[in-house]
C-alpha cells in the first residue's frame, strides 16, 4: 500500500532526519561531480547539530518543509528571500530541496517544490530562483518539467579543488490573492 504524500513545516524533532537526507541526497546526486572523498566524509551528525543550531535560532525569513509517507519523513525544502550575496531580493529562492534516495521518482520533490511555489506566491513573491550544479542532469530536468528555465547566469563553485559551477533557474510563482 502506497501512503499520499503530505507535506508540512518542520519541527525541531525532524532535525537528525532531515540531516540524513541531505546528507545521502549529496551523496546520491553528486557522486561523479564532486570529489567522492568529500561526499564520503559529509557527517549526519555534523550536519544535524548545524542544522540544530540554526533552527534553534528560528527566524521567519526561512521556511523549511518535510514530506512525510506515512509516518516518515522523506524529503526536506527550504526556500526564503532570494540571496544576491548577502542582499535580500523582493524574489524567493528554493535554497534546498532533497529526497530519500529511497524514495526517489515517487512525487516527493514535486510536492515539496509545488508546495515551496505555493507559498512563496503567498507571500507575494513573483518569482523564485534556484541554483543548480551545471553538470546535474537529473534534477535540471526535474526543474525543467516543473516550469523553471536557466535564465544564463553562472556562478563559479569549487569543492576540494574541483569546478562544479552552478547554474541559476527561475521560475514565474502564480499570484495568490491575498485575503482580508
Amino acid at each position: 500500500m502506497s501512503f499520499p504524500i503530505a507535506v508540512r513545516d518542520m519541527r525541531l524533532g525532524d532535525v537528525d532526519r532531515v540531516s540524513e537526507i541531505r546528507v545521502r541526497g549529496w551523496q546520491t546526486a553528486y557522486r561523479g561531480l564532486l570529489p567522492d572523498s568529500h561526499l564520503d566524509a559529509l557527517s549526519v551528525a555534523e550536519d544535524a547539530e548545524q542544522r540544530r543550531a540554526f533552527f534553534a535560532r528560528g527566524g521567519p525569513a526561512v521556511v523549511n518543509l518535510v514530506a512525510e509517507r506515512g509516518d516518515a519523513v522523506v524529503g526536506w525544502a527550504a526556500h526564503g528571500p532570494y540571496r544576491d550575496g548577502e542582499v535580500r531580493t523582493t524574489d524567493a529562492e528554493l535554497y534546498a530541496i532533497y529526497v530519500d534516495p529511497g524514495h526517489l521518482g515517487r512525487g516527493v520533490g514535486h510536492a515539496l517544490l509545488q508546495e515551496s511555489v505555493r507559498r512563496a506566491g503567498a507571500l507575494g513573491h513573483s518569482r523564485m530562483y534556484l541554483w543548480v550544479l551545471k553538470g546535474n542532469v537529473a534534477a535540471r530536468r526535474f526543474y525543467e518539467r516543473a516550469g523553471f528555465g536557466a535564465d544564463g547566469a553562472e556562478e563559479a563553485f569549487e569543492v576540494d579543488g574541483v569546478a562544479a559551477p552552478e547554474v541559476r533557474y527561475r521560475g514565474d510563482l502564480p499570484s495568490v490573492p491575498r485575503s482580508g
